[in-house]
């Protein structure tokens, strides 16, 4: 299996997938044209990572920003992770946020409460554009 290397764009997240160690990254923005198009190729591989995943598997979710329909497809990915738990593989999501972006954290809580596991958040300052 590859790993995957996407920068992303202005629309798209940038995801970064390591097979070796287990590391997944969405981070960015997520507001595609097309929300389905953009993610299936990236739910494809993640099942088939989970058929032999890596001893731990860390998901890092730092969006700054994504939409209604993008929403849906981060649930999927979450619930997919949490199968690693029931076949006794370890796992941990880092929700990263702006300190001060309290939707960001409170999306994070719901996530939570959708999958019945706790992430890992970590607060950090706002970035100026400067």
């Amino acid at each position: 299996m590859e790993n995957i290397l996407n920068e992303g764009s202005p629309k798209t997240p940038r995801l970064v997938v390591d097979n070796a160690t287990g590391n997944i990254e969405i981070s960015g923005r997520s507001n595609p044209e097309n929300s389905r198009e953009f993610f299936s190729p990236f739910l494809e591989w993640l099942a088939n990572y989970l058929e032999s995943p890596a001893t731990l598997t860390t998901v890092t979710i730092n969006l700054e920003h994504f939409n209604t329909s993008s929403s849906k497809y981060v649930l999927d990915i979450l619930k997919k992770i949490k199968t690693l738990g029931e076949t006794d593989h370890a796992f941990k999501v880092i929700w990263m946020y702006e300190d001060d972006d309290d939707e960001m954290l409170d999306t994070a809580e719901a996530y939570e409460a959708m999958v019945g596991f706790t992430f890992e958040k970590i607060g950090y300052p706002e970035q100026s554009n400067q």
